[in-house]
C-alpha cells in the first residue's frame, strides 16, 4: 500500500491526477477519508491552484490600526503589509536572506557604505515603476525621528542616503556587516516615494491591491495582475484576513469553514484542533518570546533590587508547562535564544523565593504592583499573570492584575504603562533586535533600559568582523541585561498557527513568524 500511495502522491505533484481521482483511488486503496483528506492536501501542495478567495482568522487587529507600515505593531497589520507590500530583500527559513526589489547589496571595505541596486521591471499599484529615488526616500522617511517608526531603532547609524540612477548609496555613521539584514525589517514596505506623500495609500508592489481596509474588523486584496513574482505568490484572486481577537471564535471560524487559517491557536486546545477532521496544528521553535516588561525609568521599578525580586520570583518552569504545555522553552531575561547564530548560554535564573524576598526587601517598596495583561498580550497571557502573581506571593510580593480590552492593548498599555505583558516576534540578528528594543534610543524600547555602557557594546559588536570577539560581546551584553534590565522573559514561544489543510495547499511552517512570517495568504492557495 505504501508503494501505491507513494506513487500517487508522484502523480499528484506532477499534475497528472486530479484531487477527486486521488481520494477515490486511495479509498479503494482501503485509506480512511480522513488520512486520505489530508494525504491529498500533502500530495497537491506542489501544484499552486489559482483563484478564489482565500481568508484567514487572526488575533492581533484594532481599531486604531494604520496602513502606513511605519506603524505597524501588531499581527494583523504584520500580515496584511505583506500581502500588499513588497520589500528590498526577505528573510528565508534558514536565516538566510533573498533578494527583491533589491538585485544586489554590496559594501565598501569598512562596511560602511552600502550600494542597493534596484532590480529593472517592478511596477507599484499605482503603474509607477520602482526606482531608486522610491527606495531612497523609503529608507529616509522611516529614519526620520518623526516618523515614529517601529524601524527607527535600528536606522539611527544611518548618516546619509542618496539615490543615483539604478543605485541607492547609504552611508553608515559606524561599521555593521550586518546591514542587508535591517532591509529585512517588516515595516520597510518599498512605497512611492517612500510613502512621503500619504503613507495611508496603502500602496507598494506586492502581490494583492488594498480594496477593504477597517480597521479592527476586516481587511481585504485583489490579486495584483502585474505583480513581478506572480508565478509564486498571488494565487487566490482575493484574500480576505478577519479580525478575530477571541480564541474561541477564532477556533470555531475554522472549524466551521468561515477561515482558512488562524494563528496563535492556544496551546491547551492543541490536542483537541489536532482531532478536527482537514485541520493540521502548524507549529515552529523560533526566536518569539512573551516578556514581562518593566519600566526602568519608573518608580518602583527603577529600583534593580526590585526588578532583581521580581525577576526571582517567576517559577519559569511552571508557567512553560502549564501556559505553554511543552510548545517553548525557559527564559533567561534577555531576548536572546539559542536560534541565534551568535548566542552564548549563560547560567540559568531559577525561582527563588527567598532570594525575591530579600532583594524586595532591600527596594523598601511596599505595597502592591500593578501589572497590566489581556487576552491580545499572547496566548494564556491572563493565566500566566494569575500564576505569576501565587508565585510572586510566596516571596511576600503582592501583584495586583488589571485586565485590559484587547482593543487598544497595543496602542494604550503596551510601551506606555510601566508593567505589563507583551510578545516579540525577535529578529534576524541580535544586534536588530537589541537595536529595535533595547539600546537607549529605540522608540520600541518598551523596558526604558538605558545604559550608555550596553549602547557602547552593541555599537562595538556591530562593527566587529571577528565572529569569536562579537561573540563575546553578546555575552555580555545578556549578562548586563538578564542582571539590570527591566525584562522579564519566562519562555520562548512556538508559533502555533492552524490551517484547513484538506481545503488549502502550500501551508509551510516557519521559524521566523507565525503565518508562514506574514506569507501565508500570498503564497498558499485553495485546491482545486
Amino acid at each position: 500500500m505504501k508503494t501505491e500511495l507513494d506513487y500517487l502522491a508522484e502523480l499528484a505533484g506532477k499534475g497528472r491526477i486530479s484531487r477527486r481521482d486521488f481520494l477515490g483511488r486511495t479509498a479503494a486503496l482501503g485509506v480512511s477519508a480522513a488520512l486520505a483528506t489530508t494525504l491529498a492536501g500533502r500530495a497537491f501542495a506542489q501544484t499552486p491552484v489559482k483563484g478564489g478567495l482565500l481568508k484567514a482568522g487572526l488575533q492581533g487587529g484594532e481599531s486604531t490600526n494604520s496602513l502606513d507600515p511605519a506603524l505597524n505593531l501588531s499581527q494583523v497589520t504584520f500580515s496584511f503589509d505583506k500581502l500588499w507590500g513588497e520589500y528590498l530583500v526577505r528573510l528565508t527559513p534558514d536565516n538566510k536572506l533573498v533578494n527583491l526589489i533589491a538585485e544586489d547589496i554590496g559594501a565598501s571595505k569598512d562596511a560602511k557604505t552600502w550600494t542597493i541596486k534596484v532590480r529593472d521591471g517592478i511596477e507599484f499599484h499605482n503603474g509607477k515603476t520602482v526606482g531608486a529615488e522610491d527606495v531612497a526616500a523609503t529608507i529616509e522617511r522611516h529614519a526620520d525621528e518623526k516618523s515614529k517608526s517601529g524601524a527607527l531603532g535600528i536606522l539611527k547609524n544611518i548618516k546619509g542616503v542618496k539615490a543615483s540612477g539604478k543605485e541607492v548609496i547609504i552611508t553608515l555613521g559606524d561599521a555593521d556587516a550586518d546591514f542587508p539584514y535591517l532591509m529585512a525589517d517588516y515595516h520597510l514596505v518599498i512605497q512611492p516615494n517612500g510613502g512621503k506623500d500619504n503613507p495611508n495609500a496603502g500602496i507598494s508592489a506586492g502581490p494583492y491591491k488594498v480594496t477593504v481596509n477597517q480597521p479592527g474588523v476586516r481587511h481585504g486584496g485583489e490579486r495584483f495582475a502585474n505583480y513581478w513574482l506572480g508565478d509564486k505568490a498571488g494565487h487566490a484572486d482575493q484574500v480576505e484576513i478577519v479580525v478575530i481577537n477571541d480564541a474561541t471564535a477564532r477556533l470555531a471560524a475554522l472549524q466551521g469553514g468561515q477561515v482558512h487559517m488562524i494563528n496563535r491557536v492556544e496551546p491547551k486546545v492543541v490536542d483537541l484542533v489536532k482531532r478536527i477532521p482537514g485541520v493540521s496544528i502548524e507549529n515552529a521553535s523560533g526566536k518569539g518570546y512573551y516578556p514581562f516588561n518593566m519600566f526602568c525609568d519608573t518608580a518602583p521599578f527603577d529600583s534593580n533590587d526590585l526588578r532583581m525580586a521580581l525577576k526571582l520570583a517567576m517559577d519559569r518552569d511552571e508557567l512553560l508547562e502549564k501556559i505553554l504545555r511543552g510548545y517553548g522553552s525557559v527564559g533567561n531575561d534577555f531576548p536572546i535564544n539559542e536560534a541565534y547564530p551568535l548566542f552564548t548560554a549563560i547560567e540559568q535564573r531559577k525561582f527563588d523565593p527567598d532570594k525575591a524576598a530579600a532583594h524586595y526587601k532591600k527596594s523598601g517598596h511596599s505595597g502592591s504592583i500593578v501589572l497590566r495583561t489581556s487576552d491580545v498580550a499572547f496566548p494564556g497571557a491572563v493565566d500566566a499573570a494569575q500564576l505569576y502573581q501565587q508565585s510572586a506571593a510566596k516571596a511576600g510580593i503582592k501583584i495586583e492584575i488589571k485586565r485590559e480590552p484587547g482593543d487598544g492593548y497595543w496602542s494604550e498599555v503596551w510601551n506606555k504603562q510601566p508593567f505589563s505583558l507583551s510578545y516579540w516576534g525577535g529578529r534576524a540578528t541580535q544586534d536588530q533586535m537589541y537595536s529595535t528594543g533595547y539600546v537607549s534610543s529605540a522608540d520600541w524600547n518598551d523596558t526604558r533600559f538605558k545604559s550608555p555602557a550596553f549602547d557602547k557594546m552593541l555599537f562595538a559588536a556591530r562593527g566587529e568582523l571577528d565572529q569569536e570577539k562579537r561573540k563575546a560581546i553578546y555575552h555580555d551584553m545578556a549578562v548586563m541585561m538578564r542582571d539590570e534590565g527591566g525584562l522579564i522573559v519566562p519562555f520562548f514561544n512556538q508559533f502555533i498557527d492552524a490551517a484547513a489543510t484538506n481545503k488549502i495547499g502550500g501551508f509551510s511552517k516557519s521559524p521566523i513568524g507565525e503565518m508562514m512570517d506574514g506569507y501565508a495568504l500570498s503564497e498558499c492557495w485553495l485546491n482545486a
